[in-house]
């Protein structure tokens, strides 16, 4: 720390250093946590551009983080870390064209919000509005509706301060290669520093949510289920073979509350997490948990429907419940039934078992598998890193497991094992905040093929020395084995953790002055007091990039200010204890987690 303190006091005072060193990050789930040498939350864009200058010449690498929602170690660091939360302000309002510049630290529930005053919305969510919208687009955040791609389709333009410390805009018109490779760039790109993001007329949504029976949901699959109205979604129960089927379209009516029942509140929540922490034990209940859990909240026989009308940014939100992994792949819409019967007979020891060449004796997962739909076929320019089938709809597949009283399931590395060999199978891609594990860099250079090549190329001009690559991203798409990047951070090791079965994830740097085990639960920097090597200057490295034209990049001079060692402040993102989204409601017998899925 000596060698940092006295690169930020060596420099003018006048742009804050808002860090602290004594952050210990979560993901949502509770699977990972890690603790970064510094925690850094800037509220301007010249602090943004000062925490990258001091980065450079510290040798440190930069993770962003929002809420931490992905399960896996994407999030993860030893080193520094910047949170953009108080970054989080509307900056323009464009209402000829229904257009918002965003600071991209904002939420999304947050973005809604400013949207609604206006009378506008976001046309499309996920199941949560939890996400900071850089975030969101960054990991290719999707919701289910055929008239709908990707979330990013509605961003119109983006600022990205790269690794040179100069903020460079790209959209469509301006700098198109680095548009397409910020659109997904998975947080190895450069800080997201602006956001322009395209809005649509405020209104409300009726749905529908019905129990139907798994033949009816294959016997429709080509015909009405996806296309008879504007959201659906499917929430497939394997053992009773039957499915959830929730859609909605856009109408005039006033809101409608949701019929509720004394089991859709806390009786629901705890008796469903009781019985799944029971399972870890005895997971051949499972089957029965299924039926009963499900039957009490939707009915025991099919054909039973409820419904509601909500504001879209509200309806289209759905609970997620308890803590938990998650397994999502991208597949062609059209290989959807053969997925589907394949899995079926693989979980429930039928037929020729799915052709799956992985045991499932004394084998018992958890319900809902999620199934969801988009259609990016129409959008352009289309990200470089766009894991959904460019010819035509795609439907995503979502293998879930909770972690009941945050204890993984003993069922999850066999069933993610074969999950991922059925997907790769049927040629899907996997969703890149989720938890695939067993899927290697070489498949997805294979599967991205030209357009992972470009990604790679725009990158590595934006950020030779790899300040914004870590250790999932040498895993996933096999960055650094070929070139090492001096400030890309590897991983020495995962310990056990708190709280549940949470692992505390370590990483070190290439770079020779840094050096981090985590092991005594502190940061050490040996060899901090060693010149660094010679880093590219800003103007080198955006040359070589091609894209600084006129006033495209703000000049860039190291700031400094002294370190704020003030409290965490990281309790919104890191240290919520809830384990579901969607504004549930709280009523008499507690929080209303059933009202959808």
């Amino acid at each position: 720390m000596e060698r940092i303190h006295h690169e930020i006091t060596t420099t003018s005072p006048e742009i804050p250093f808002r860090a602290t060193t004594t952050h210990t990050h979560y993901t949502w789930a509770k699977t990972f946590s890690s603790q970064p040498e510094l925690y850094i939350q800037p509220q301007t864009l010249p602090e943004i551009q000062k925490i990258v200058h001091l980065a450079r010449k510290c040798r440190r690498r930069i993770v962003v983080v929002g809420c931490g929602h992905s399960p896996s170690i994407l999030t993860c660091t030893s080193s520094w870390m910047v949170n953009l939360d108080h970054y989080a302000g509307v900056l323009k309002v464009d209402k000829a064209r229904k257009r918002l510049v965003v600071e991209a630290g904002i939420r999304l529930r947050k973005l809604n919000e400013e949207a609604n005053k206006l009378g506008w919305t976001m046309p499309n969510l996920g199941s949560i509005d939890e996400q900071s919208i850089a975030g969101a687009i960054a990991t290719a955040t999707h919701g289910s509706t055929l008239e709908h791609g990707l979330m990013s389709e509605s961003v119109k333009s983006l600022r990205i301060v790269l690794a040179n410390g100069q903020a460079v805009r790209c959209s469509a018109e301006q700098n198109e290669e680095l548009f397409r490779a910020g659109l997904i760039s998975l947080g190895a790109l450069g800080i997201i520093v602006e956001v322009e993001f395209e809005m649509v007329e405020a209104c409300n949504i009726e749905w529908t949510q019905t129990l139907e029976p798994l033949s009816k949901i294959l016997g429709t699959w080509e015909t009405t289920l996806w296309r008879s109205k504007e959201f659906t979604r499917v929430w497939w129960m394997p053992y009773m073979k039957r499915a959830i089927v929730w859609s909605a379209e856009k109408v005039d009516e006033p809101v409608r509350e949701p019929e509720s029942n004394f089991y859709g509140g806390a009786v629901g929540f705890y008796t469903y997490h009781n019985l799944l922490w029971l399972s870890n034990y005895v997971p051949a209940i499972l089957p029965w948990v299924e039926w009963f859990v499900f039957g009490m909240q939707y009915g025991f026989r099919t054909g039973i429907t409820t419904s509601a009308v909500e504001p879209l940014q509200q309806g289209l939100l759905m609970n997620c419940l308890y803590s938990q992994f998650v397994n999502e792949w991208a597949l062609p819409l059209h290989k959807g039934p053969e997925a589907l019967d394949r899995l079926s007979d693989w979980l429930n020891a039928e037929g020729d078992h799915g052709r799956i060449p992985f045991s499932n004796r004394g084998l018992y997962v958890h319900c809902p598998i999620e199934v969801r739909v988009s259609d990016t076929s129409r959008n352009e320019p289309r990200p470089y890193l766009d894991n959904t089938y460019a010819d035509g709809p795609t439907l995503y597949l979502n293998a879930t497991l909770y972690r009941p009283y945050l204890k993984d399931p003993p069922c999850k590395n066999r069933y993610y094992e074969a999950f991922e060999w059925l997907m790769r199978e049927l040629d899907a891609k996997p969703h890149y905040a989720k938890n695939f594990q067993f899927t290697s860099s070489g498949y997805m250079k294979e599967a991205f093929g030209e357009d992972l090549q470009k990604w790679i190329k725009v990158r590595n001009e934006a950020d030779p020395e790899g300040m914004f690559v870590g250790e999932w991203h040498r895993q996933t798409f096999g960055l650094g084995e070929d070139n090492v990047f001096a400030l890309g951070e590897q991983e020495v090791k995962r310990s056990p953790a708190k709280p549940g079965n949470c692992m505390l994830w370590s990483g070190s740097l290439t770079a020779s002055d840094f050096v981090t085990t985590m092991e005594e639960n502190e940061v050490s920097s040996r060899n901090s007091m060693r010149d660094p090597p010679e880093s590219p200057s800003a103007s080198s490295s955006g040359e070589s990039f091609d894209m600084m034209h006129g006033a495209e990049a703000e000049k860039s001079t190291l700031f400094s200010g002294d370190t704020e060692d003030d409290e965490d402040e990281g309790e919104e993102t890191d240290r919520d204890e809830r384990r579901y989204h969607g504004r549930p409601r709280s009523g008499l017998d507690g929080t209303k987690v059933f009202d959808k899925m």
